[in-house]
């Protein structure tokens, strides 16, 4: 599904991505295209980009071509899912230590449905950090690499 979504090729387009989106959550799928988890992942956000188009864009970036917004965003973990609201990056708390990015898939359509309109209700109201309205045990597991540095 992933030829379904547009794609961002390299960091001059991710930039003119990150400036000129405006009123609309800005969402970024870090991954590869190859990535069994990343198809899956797109398959949700193929699927719900029509139903969101009001309040959210969507585009695909690969890791290996954006290097710096890899590095930038300590993507050691794909896919990963990045927010920004009119040039700002959004900050979401997942009960996890990282609230930059999601990382993995979401289980439902409806869960990242519910996790855009709660960034774009509080981005409207000036928030830079939201609380994840999704159940806790939806939202996949991991252990940071660099912990306790």
């Amino acid at each position: 599904m992933s030829f379904l979504l547009p794609k961002l090729t390299c960091k001059k387009e991710v930039d003119q991505a990150i400036k000129t989106v405006a009123e609309k959550v800005l969402v970024l799928r870090f991954g590869r295209d190859d990535d069994a988890v990343c198809l899956q992942l797109d398959d949700i956000l193929a699927k719900t980009a029509h139903d969101l188009n009001k309040m959210a864009v969507i585009y695909l970036v690969d890791v290996h071509r954006v290097p710096v917004y890899t590095q930038y965003f300590d993507i050691s973990y794909i896919p990963s899912t990045v927010f920004f609201f009119n040039g700002q990056h959004m900050k979401v708390d997942y009960g996890s230590p990282d609230h930059t990015k999601f990382v993995g898939s979401f289980k439902t359509k409806q869960d990242f449905i519910d996790l855009i309109e709660v960034i774009y209700r509080g981005a409207m109201r000036g928030k830079l950090i939201v609380r994840s309205p999704i159940d806790p045990s939806n939202i996949p597991k991991y252990d940071l690499l660099y912990q306790g540095i």
